[in-house]
């Protein structure tokens, strides 16, 4: 079993060997945990869950089965990726979910940033729990918690929906092998475990998706602004060569209006934040100054092709005294 904590004396994860170390003794330890039961995952097709997943399927194989939920708060072409890549490449047993009316119809009205988690986070457990009634034998669910989701929960931050809020009937047992890991570490285990740099460096995601960067009440029209916005800054990072240069970059669209000028007329219109930020370990975070053209690109590109856009704003604000999402 992996420890509740973090050990003081745990060497950091920099090397290929020390990977290699950790991946050993999680494999043994998840074989011996798990038996010859059936385990569910919520696999997001982030780097968390991927490298859980990938250390399922190392230690159980097919007793592993990977359930991916599309919310309506993921990026533009998310879903479609996480079905190529793992159960097109990788084999791997994936049913996918389409809940994106169920979930948006319950965050209808609601402005509150916890709640909001503590909705999506309460959403995920119900769908996973619905998914194992479909299915026979599940006794054990997998999540991609990590070491700054324990302690952000502990300080009082914010809520994770990996990191507690389970109701007190749940069935499962959790099985979270690389929560006592920081992103880095993660990063390295995966890897040493063979999955593709495209994975293994992806962008951080919240479990709560784009409802965290969607703050107040969501509506549908700006969640797509908010995809439509992070599509092209991620596209044009890419283009300027910032891709791999930048630990975490994304768009934000807050639920507030100011007046603009569009074809001549007055337009009362949402305003787009860009937010890319470098850390190590997501406990603090500078700010990456991004080039002035790129930004004077990204402006034009987010004004003009993005519906009820009328302005692009910069956030200059390291962690802390900011966290690296706004809610």
């Amino acid at each position: 079993m992996v420890p509740d904590r973090r050990p003081d004396s745990m060497a950091r994860i920099t090397t290929p060997a020390l990977a290699e170390a950790f991946i050993a003794e999680q494999v043994a330890a998840l074989q011996e945990q798990i038996g010859d039961q059936k385990v569910l995952l919520a696999l997001s097709g982030g780097v968390d869950s991927s490298v859980v997943a990938a250390l399922l399927i190392k230690a159980v194989g097919q007793q592993l089965t990977c359930v991916h939920v599309n919310h309506g708060l993921l990026r533009k072409g998310e879903p479609e990726q996480v079905i190529q890549v793992f159960r097109n490449e990788m084999n791997a047993n994936l049913i996918y979910v389409d809940a994106v009316d169920r979930f948006l119809d319950k965050l209808a009205g609601v402005s509150d940033p916890e709640t909001k988690r503590k909705i999506i986070g309460g959403e995920f457990i119900e769908v996973f729990a619905e998914e194992a009634r479909k299915l026979d034998g599940i006794r054990f669910l997998a999540q991609g918690t990590i070491w700054p989701d324990i302690l952000e929960s502990e300080q009082g931050i914010k809520a994770h929906h990996n990191a507690g809020g389970l109701p007190d009937d749940m069935q499962f047992e959790l099985v979270e092998p690389v929560k006592i890991l920081f992103k880095d570490e993660v990063r390295m285990v995966g890897k040493a475990l063979g999955l593709p740099d495209n994975m293994v460096y992806r962008q951080p995601f919240p479990g709560p998706g784009l409802g965290v960067r969607c703050p107040g009440a969501i509506t549908r029209d700006r969640l797509e602004a908010v995809r439509e916005s992070d599509a092209i800054l991620r596209e044009e990072f890419a283009n300027y060569g910032l891709a791999d240069k930048v630990w975490q970059y994304f768009t934000i669209v807050p639920d507030f209006k100011s007046t603009g000028v569009k074809d001549g007329k007055r337009a009362f219109e949402w305003f787009v934040v860009i937010r890319a930020v470098n850390t190590a370990d997501a406990m603090t975070a500078t700010v990456e100054p991004i080039p002035y053209d790129l930004l004077t690109r990204l402006v034009h590109r987010i004004t003009h092709e993005v519906p009820g856009v009328n302005r692009v704003l910069y956030d200059l604000t390291p962690k802390p005294t900011g966290t690296i999402e706004w809610e």
